[in-house]
C-alpha cells in the first residue's frame, strides 16, 4: 500500500498468516483470519466468527484497541465500487441498534467484490 493511499482513508489487503499469529491472544479457539486490510496502522480483520476492527493509539502505537463485531449484529451492507474519478471503493455496515453505518474505504486496487463476498458468505448464513 502507498503512503498516499493510506493518508487518504484507503485499505489494502494484508497476508492473513502472518495476522493469526499476531491474533493468538484476541481469537478463539478454532477462531480463523479470513481476509484482512490496513490503513497505515489500524487495521480491519474478517474471521469466521465476527469482524474485528484494529485501533492503534499514541505515537508508538502499543496501545491497541480491539472493536468485535459479531456477524450476527450486521442487519445490512452496501459496495460501491471505484469510478474513473471517485478513486476508492467503500463498504458500508449498519449495525443492530445503531442509524449510522461504519464506512469502510478500499483502495481501487484492491476488489471491493472478494470484501463484499467474504462478508455476505458470513452476514447471510
Amino acid at each position: 500500500m502507498g503512503l498516499l493511499s493510506g493518508l487518504m482513508g484507503n485499505a489494502s489487503e494484508i497476508d492473513v498468516a502472518t495476522l493469526q499469529a499476531e491474533f493468538s491472544q484476541v481469537l478463539t479457539p478454532g477462531e480463523k483470519v479470513e481476509k484482512a486490510y490496513q490503513l497505515i496502522r489500524d487495521m480491519f480483520v474478517f474471521t469466521d466468527k465476527r469482524l474485528i476492527f484494529v485501533n492503534k493509539q499514541g505515537l508508538t502505537g502499543n496501545k491497541v484497541e480491539y472493536q468485535s463485531i459479531p456477524y450476527r449484529s450486521i442487519t445490512r451492507f452496501s459496495v460501491e465500487t471505484a469510478g474513473a474519478f471517485d478513486l476508492d471503493a467503500e463498504l458500508k455496515l449498519w449495525l443492530r441498534g445503531s442509524p449510522a453505518p461504519i464506512v469502510l474505504q478500499f483502495n481501487k486496487k484492491l476488489s471491493i467484490y472478494a470484501v463484499q463476498s467474504v462478508l455476505a458468505s458470513y452476514v447471510l448464513r
